[in-house]
C-alpha cells in the first residue's frame, strides 16, 4: 500500500468566533482506494497558500510511501531543507499529512489509532469549553453578545449554563486583546476584573467546576507574577499561558512563584519545543495535533510529560478532524487531564463528520471505529469553500498595536 494522491479543502467557518476564520483539511489516497483524513491547524498564511504547501510536502517526501512510515516520513519532512528544527509551518503541514497516514493505518487494520499506540486507557474523556456568547452560532454577527468576555456577571451566567450541560470546567480569559506587542503590565483595574470573574464563578459554581484561566501569553514577567498572586485564592485548575510561550525563563519565573499549575502549549510544535517547557516548570501540556506534529509527535509530547509527573490537556482551536486526533491521543495516555471541547461539539463539528463525536454528559466518548472514527463530509466541506473574499485573512488575528493593560477583551481561543 502506497500513498498515491492527495487533495486539500480550505472551509470557510460559518461561525468565526468558533474555531477561527478557516479549517484546512487534507485528504490522502492510497494506492488501494483507501483515505485518510487529516487537519493543518493555525499557519500564518492565506488558505490557499497553506494549501499548496500541503501539497507541495507531499509531492516532494511522501507520494509514494508508506502510510506506516510515519516516523521515517516526519523525519524527512522535519529536516527538509536543511532545517531540523521546531517550525509552525513545517509542523502544521506535517501535522496534517502525518494525521491521515494514521487514518489510513488504523482503517487498513480495522483498528482505532489508540489501539495502535498502546490501547484503551481513557474509555470516557472529560472535556472543558470555553465561555462563549449564548448566540455565538448566529448567522448575523451584529447579534452576538460579546460582553461574555469582559461582564463576569453574564459570564456566571453562561458558566451556569453549561454546568447545567454537564461541563465539570470552563476556561476564559477576561484580560484583554491578543496583541503583537505583549507582554505589558496589566493595569491594576483589570487586574480587579480577573480576580472578579474567579471570585463570582466560584462562587457561583462552587466546586463542582474547575476554573480554568487563560491570558493567552500577554503579560510581562511581574504581570504574570502579580495577577497569579490574586487569583490562587479561587484555585484556577491552571494558569495558561501567563507569559509568551517561546521565553521559557520567564515561564519558569511564573511558575516557581505560584502553587496555580502552569498550562501551555497550543502555540508550540514538537517535542522539543514541549521538552523545554517542562524544564520550564510547565506542569499541563496542551499539544494540538494539528500543529505539535501529529499523532506519533504527541504521543512522545505526552510520554516526555510523564517523565515530569506532568499531564496532557490537547488544545483545539480549529475544525472537527484535528478534535478527532486529539481524542484518540488521549484515549491511550494514562497521564491524560482534559480535553478541549468546542461547546458539545455540534452544528459545523457535527455536520462536518460522517459520524459526530459522542459528548456525553460532560465527557467525550472515544469511538471504536477504525481509523480517527469518522471521515469527513466532502459535500459539506465542499459547500463553504474558502473564496477570494478571504484575502489575506489568517486563521486568527492579533491585535496590531501596542496596549496599555486597559483594553476590552474580544477575543477567544
Amino acid at each position: 500500500m502506497r500513498l498515491a494522491g492527495i487533495e486539500t479543502f480550505a472551509v470557510n467557518n460559518p461561525h468565526k468566533g468558533i474555531g477561527g476564520q478557516f479549517w484546512i483539511f487534507v485528504k490522502l489516497i492510497t494506492d488501494n482506494g483507501i483515505v485518510g483524513y487529516g487537519e493543518i491547524y493555525g499557519l500564518q498564511y492565506s488558505p490557499a497558500v497553506i494549501c499548496q504547501m500541503a501539497e507541495d510536502t507531499f509531492a516532494r517526501y511522501w507520494q509514494g510511501s508508506s502510510p506506516y512510515d510515519t516516523e521515517r516520513l516526519y523525519r524527512q519532512t522535519y529536516s527538509a531543507g536543511f532545517s531540523q528544527r521546531a517550525d509552525l509551518s513545517i509542523g502544521g503541514i506535517l501535522s496534517g499529512l502525518e494525521m491521515a497516514c494514521w487514518d489510513i493505518v488504523g482503517k487498513a487494520l480495522n483498528q482505532p489509532i489508540y489501539n495502535l499506540l498502546g490501547g484503551l486507557v481513557q474509555p470516557r474523556l472529560r472535556s472543558y469549553t470555553y465561555l462563549y456568547p449564548e448566540n455565538i452560532t448566529a448567522e448575523n454577527d451584529n447579534t452576538i453578545d460579546y460582553r461574555v468576555y469582559d461582564d463576569p456577571d453574564i459570564a456566571v451566567k453562561r458558566a451556569l449554563d453549561y454546568a447545567q450541560q454537564g461541563f465539570t470546567a470552563v476556561k476564559f480569559d477576561p484580560i484583554g486583546p491578543y496583541s503583537t506587542m505583549g507582554g505589558y503590565i496589566l493595569s491594576l483595574e483589570k487586574t480587579e476584573l480577573a480576580a472578579t470573574f474567579c471570585a463570582k464563578l466560584r462562587e457561583a459554581l462552587g466546586n463542582r467546576v474547575d476554573l480554568l484561566f487563560g491570558t493567552h501569553g500577554q503579560l510581562s514577567t511581574a504581570s504574570a507574577k502579580r495577577l497569579a498572586q490574586r487569583l490562587e485564592p479561587y484555585q484556577p485548575l491552571w494558569f495558561e499561558e501567563p507569559v509568551p510561550p517561546d521565553n521559557n525563563q520567564a515561564m519558569a519565573e511564573v511558575a516557581a512563584s505560584t502553587s496555580i499549575p502552569i498550562a501551555a502549549g497550543e502555540r508550540l510544535t514538537s517535542k522539543y519545543e514541549f521538552h523545554q517547557v517542562l524544564q520550564a516548570g510547565v506542569r499541563i501540556l496542551q499539544p494540538d495535533l494539528g500543529r505539535s506534529g501529529g499523532i506519533l509527535e504527541g504521543k512522545k509530547i505526552a510520554s516526555l510529560a510523564e517523565v515530569y509527573n506532568a499531564q496532557i490537556a490537547p488544545h483545539l482551536y480549529c475544525g472537527p478532524i484535528a478534535g478527532l486526533a486529539n481524542i484518540q491521543l488521549a484515549s491511550c495516555s494514562a497521564n491524560f487531564l482534559i480535553l478541549e471541547s468546542m461547546q458539545q461539539f455540534q452544528g459545523m463539528y457535527s455536520d462536518l463528520l460522517s459520524h459526530p463525536l459522542e459528548w456525553r454528559d460532560g465527557y467525550v466518548i472515544p469511538s471504536c471505529r477504525p481509523g480517527l472514527g469518522a471521515d469527513l463530509n466532502e459535500e459539506v466541506a465542499k459547500r463553504y469553500p474558502c473564496d477570494n473574499a478571504f484575502g489575506q485573512k489568517l486563521q486568527l488575528e492579533m491585535y496590531p498595536d501596542p496596549v496599555t493593560g486597559t483594553e476590552t477583551c474580544c477575543n477567544n481561543g
